[in-house]
């Protein structure tokens, strides 16, 4: 059971579940991996073969959803129907937390994309008013994730003051993507560590870690398709030193490896996380 009193809906090292590992994840010794995550937007109404086997995951591990299509930021009405079906699987599956990307991927239509935000203050109402209706249909706060971006629509803003208003403003949770402020961070020359510890330490859930495809040495894809670069471990160390032990999610989306290197992966954030709770117990 999950500790009402932690403000981390799981514990240690989790890995991404998806279909075309979900196998191969049946064969994983006990304790190789702590928690999992999917897309809800993935499983919700699936029954059957594959139903059976989502139910045969969530009843042997604590599971996460994290959203594709919610569109937080989008023009287009909140699609409040998406919300209350999130809201029975949750239940359904006894789904831990859910947590959202702060962009739009919706207008008349489903764009099958994650859409950069004006960061302006306009928008921050918008968002934050779309975040608590969420909020209040689910019963339970939601989190929102820093996404990657590529060509910024309005800086008004920054980013990291964008976040920081919306996340205030909507009074959700942050779930800290560290492989994209990397990207960013490269992509928009900014410096990744001054924005990592600018987060909220109180509002932060989990983190995310994923890799990336190098384009050029001033420009970075957010594509979740190779291992996790070693900047993203770098800042991930970082991070344990200065927020303490997060729990922390491995995503791979496509050009899977051998479960065993994926499984290595989850490992080296295990050993990363250990490592920073000695540092933390040895300086008292």
């Amino acid at each position: 059971m999950n500790d009402p009193t932690s403000q981390y809906p799981v514990t240690g090292a989790g890995l991404g579940l998806r279909r075309p590992l979900a196998d191969k994840l049946m064969d994983v010794p006990v304790g190789a991996i702590d928690f999992m995550e999917i897309a809800p937007e993935n499983w919700i109404h699936v029954g059957g073969k594959l139903g059976k086997k989502l139910r045969w995951f969530t009843e042997r591990y604590p599971f996460l959803i994290h959203g594709l299509s919610l569109s937080i930021g989008s023009p287009a009405p909140l699609n409040e129907d998406l919300v209350r079906d999130i809201k029975q699987f949750m239940a359904d599956h006894a789904i831990r937390m859910y947590s959202e990307h702060l962009s739009a991927s919706s207008d008349d239509g489903q764009l099958y994309d994650l859409m950069p935000i004006p960061f302006t203050e306009e928008a921050v109402k918008h968002v934050a008013a779309r975040v608590q209706r969420v909020q209040d249909i689910l019963e339970q706060r939601i989190a929102l994730e820093n996404v990657s971006y590529y060509a910024p629509t309005d800086t008004s803003m920054t980013e990291k003051d964008f976040t920081l208003a919306v996340l205030e403003e909507a009074d959700c949770d942050l779930m800290l993507d560290i492989n994209n402020i990397v990207v960013n961070s490269i992509n928009h020359r900014y410096d990744a560590h001054e924005f990592m510890t600018s987060m909220p330490a109180d509002r932060i859930r989990y983190f995310h870690l994923a890799g990336h495809y190098v384009e050029a040495e001033d420009l970075r894809i957010d594509t979740h398709g190779t291992p996790v670069d070693e900047q993203a471990w770098q800042l991930l160390e970082e991070a344990y030193a200065h927020f303490g032990v997060v729990p922390t999610l491995l995503e791979r989306d496509f050009n899977f490896p051998p479960v065993e290197e994926l499984l290595q992966e989850v490992n080296h954030i295990r050993e990363l996380q250990s490592a920073a709770a000695r540092e933390e117990a040895a300086n008292g």
